[in-house]
């Protein structure tokens, strides 16, 4: 089987008071994180990608270890403002960075690669937005905006049943967008 690609952010893992914030439908911390735990286990194999957009986890970090090790796949984290915890086990991810410029094969894409920025926080134009290059972030929890007419959206798991999305999923959501190149058809 072929190794897939995720991408998600903000669980939050040890976070009581996001369950407020964020009006999620659990009623402790412990049975959060042990649904966000399977929800990713059940889409994300060991041998996939999985790259997360930050605040992974504000438990303490012997809990956040524990979590850690039992998330599936190699995990590329573009970290957030609540990741001190998850730094402490720098091990478990592949690299840590604060933005990153991501490049995927795909034959519908311009030149055969898709370009994806990766950023915890949202941004209103990036390095070759206009050409059609995505942008992915979390931080928000889905309480921005979303704009239509921008290859962008908010990836945190507020906004998708809280589990991962897989590289395709995040195509279809960004084609069904209104983007238009600002410059029509003409080369830059």
């Amino acid at each position: 089987m072929n190794q897939k690609i995720f991408f998600t952010s903000d669980h939050h893992f040890g976070h009581t008071n996001i369950i407020k914030f964020s009006e999620r439908p659990f009623a402790t911390v412990e049975e959060m994180d042990s649904e966000l735990i399977k929800r990713w286990n059940e889409k994300v194999s060991q041998r996939d990608i999985v790259y997360h957009l930050g605040d992974i986890s504000l438990a303490r970090p012997e809990q956040t270890k524990e979590i850690l090790d039992q998330l599936n796949g190699s995990i590329f984290l573009v970290q957030g403002n609540h990741d001190k915890s998850a730094l402490s086990y720098k091990k478990r991810f592949e690299w840590i960075k604060d933005y990153y410029e991501l490049s995927i094969e795909d034959a519908d894409a311009p030149n055969g690669r898709q370009k994806i920025i990766l950023f915890h926080y949202a941004m209103k134009v990036w390095r070759s937005s206009f050409r059609g290059t995505w942008h992915l972030y979390g931080h928000s929890h889905g309480h921005l905006f979303d704009d239509e007419t921008s290859r962008s959206f908010d990836v945190g798991v507020d906004c998708h049943n809280y589990a991962p999305l897989s590289y395709d999923e995040v195509k279809a959501i960004i084609m069904k967008k209104d983007w238009k190149a600002p410059f029509g058809d003409r080369e830059l």
